[in-house]
């Protein structure tokens, strides 16, 4: 029975993400194409993007990110509610990018924990789908904590 129930709820969180976009720099102009009709993320579940932390569940770090703003981001993944879900997006948001200074910051994973890596300088929209498709495959898997014995 809890295995039918953990399937259940997986594939309806699989299939409700709501992104919250945290957007720095070149990489935006690829995350809004991936919204555009010829990709179309509303097939995945993952259309709307939320601009309130607390009515979001995935994180996507779109471009670099500075030792000044690192603080920020931590604090907006801290607010958002479990389950919580991070893709890192684009060159810089993985490893710093070409930016070789003491201002960006080498990898967000440094800042908070990374489910789904975006590589690309920048990403296309294809490889974007297939993070989001790789992401939904492991919420599927997850287990479903907040379940009790009554339902």
């Amino acid at each position: 029975m809890t295995t039918k129930k953990d399937e259940f709820v997986g594939w309806a969180r699989k299939f409700s993400l709501f992104p919250y976009p945290f957007v720095t720099a070149c990489c935006a102009m690829e995350f809004m194409a991936v919204s555009s009709t010829p990709y179309d993320t509303d097939r995945f579940g993952a259309a709307l993007p939320r601009f309130s932390p607390r009515q979001s569940d995935l994180l996507m770090v779109v471009g670099t990110v500075t030792h000044k703003q690192a603080p920020i981001l931590r604090k907006v993944y801290e607010q958002m509610c479990e389950p919580k879900w991070v893709m890192a997006f684009g060159a810089c948001a993985t490893s710093g990018g070409f930016y070789q200074n003491y201002a960006a910051v080498a990898g967000i994973d440094r800042i908070v924990p990374v489910d789904v890596y975006v590589p690309g300088c920048p990403p296309r929209p294809e490889t974007v789908i297939d993070a989001i498709m790789q992401l939904q495959d492991r919420i599927a898997r997850q287990k479903h904590p907040i379940l009790t014995r009554n339902f």
